[in-house]
């Protein structure tokens, strides 16, 4: 996703293009729309690249029912009726500086207060005018209708509500345009074109479509998003299938099950574990005790932790404070890297000013256009660090890599400011509201 478009989403009302990077970090005061941003994303991408209905009620994230989702201006206007969003990727660059791009739309209405999707909207985009478009639209409980364009025309169809694919819709708009696409006569001209779409027209539609998808890179996409808070430490862990959850639980039974299943696969991994915890000053070492002979049984979790002179004895997680729990389910994902979009909310939670600023080391080595990473923080440390290696080129990112997002509070709504760094490290277009806080602070203590 290269930007985000939101309009009456939460306290988001005007329509409003926010700039994703490899590396995209939201900032601002608490309760300004931040998380509802991550969970906005997330929808987006289950619409958009796996045809899902969207849950906003989704752990980590509970923006509520309806009600509770669309713009609420108050006085007479009210609650608004419908609210979008939507995102765009960008394509190639074309002779004479013609630039493309594919922009995925979803307008989502009320029903049973819940927020349902009932316009759909996939286009392919040539400087900014759309080439070729297919979109699909059940607004206020009317029949489904078809609509498509290419550069030679423009066309809709109707589907009757009987037809006998009709409940797949609910998940995938998209489903039906091969079996409408040869239909005698369902197809009606909406412009000066042939009276149906010829084989070329379905060439760029459907090829619009399996592009699009194609941008996903993963077979089987996922988004990992993390609690604000993680798991508590055990002092035993009892082995259990391993099943995701945003609170990073399952992430100890992952540790044994590598440990368990290989030598190579369980060294890499503590390799990785290790070569982090001791930048940030969080561990030396890590294992997994076996506290028996079969797989089944139960183990422990192990830190150690250098002195001066001597290693030290292995300590149980429980044992080392809170912020290694705390940083190990998020780091963990991370080095994995089997899914391509994470959305993380206050990593640093519970950690040391120089952990903070490791793990924005470590979002610099992670984060690439295959592997994008939107981390909420309110940590400068965190924020200086990533500013510091783009500068001193530490990472693989560069300056345009990286993107800050600023959520700053106005009467009755947010506004997203697009910052943007320079070779620098040096933060570009900031508003007034954006360091007045720090500023003043560093003011008042040095007396001025």
């Amino acid at each position: 996703m290269d930007r985000i478009f939101l309009e009456n989403f939460r306290c988001f009302h005007d329509r409003q293009e926010a700039r994703l990077a490899p590396l995209t970090l939201l900032v601002g005061e608490n309760s300004t729309g931040k998380t509802s941003f991550l969970a906005l994303i997330r929808a987006l991408w289950e619409a958009g690249y796996n045809g899902q209905h969207p849950d906003f009620k989704e752990e980590p994230y509970d923006l509520g029912s309806f009600d509770e989702i669309a713009n609420f201006r108050g006085a007479r206007a009210g609650r608004m009726k419908r609210f979008e969003a939507g995102f765009a990727v960008a394509g190639k660059r074309w002779k004479r500086a013609r630039r493309s791009s594919q922009q995925f739309d979803v307008t989502f209405e009320k029903k049973a207060n819940a927020p349902v999707p009932v316009i759909n909207r996939l286009m392919d985009l040539i400087d900014e005018e759309r080439n070729v478009w297919m979109e699909s639209d059940r607004r206020n409980g009317k029949s489904l209708q078809y609509r498509i364009g290419t550069p030679k025309g423009q066309w809709y169809c109707d589907v009757p509500d009987s037809h006998l694919f009709y409940d797949v819709l609910q998940f995938d708009p998209w489903v039906l345009f091969t079996t409408f696409r040869d239909t005698r006569g369902a197809w009606v001209s909406m412009s000066d074109a042939a009276t149906t779409p010829d084989d070329e027209d379905w060439k760029m539609i459907l090829g619009l479509r399996q592009n699009f998808l194609s941008r996903r890179r993963f077979p089987n996409p996922t988004v990992y998003a993390s609690a604000p808070v993680r798991s508590k430490p055990r002092r035993t862990y009892d082995r259990s299938q391993l099943t995701w959850d945003s609170e990073g639980d399952y992430i100890p039974m992952y540790l044994a099950d590598v440990h368990s299943r290989g030598l190579d696969g369980w060294e890499s991994m503590r390799k990785k574990l290790e070569d982090f915890g001791q930048i940030a000053g969080l561990f030396d070492e890590i294992s997994v005790r076996p506290l028996g002979n079969k797989t089944g049984d139960p183990f422990q979790l192990q830190i150690r932790k250098y002195g001066r002179k001597y290693k030290g004895p292995p300590r149980n997680l429980i044992d080392v404070g809170y912020g290694v729990s705390q940083a190990l389910p998020v780091v963990t994902e991370l080095l994995r890297g089997e899914v391509p979009l994470f959305l993380l909310q206050q990593p640093e939670v519970h950690l040391h000013p120089s952990a903070q600023a490791a793990l924005g080391s470590l979002f610099c080595q992670i984060a690439d256009p295959k592997r994008q990473l939107v981390v909420e923080t309110h940590s400068d440390h965190l924020l200086d660090r990533v500013r510091m290696d783009v500068r001193d080129g530490k990472g693989k990112l560069k300056p345009e890599d990286v993107s800050i997002l600023f959520f700053e509070r106005g009467d009755l709504d947010v506004r997203i400011h697009s910052l943007k760094l320079d070779g620098d490290g040096n933060v570009l277009d900031a508003p007034p509201g954006y360091r007045d806080f720090f500023i003043s602070e560093t003011r008042r203590s040095i007396g001025l």
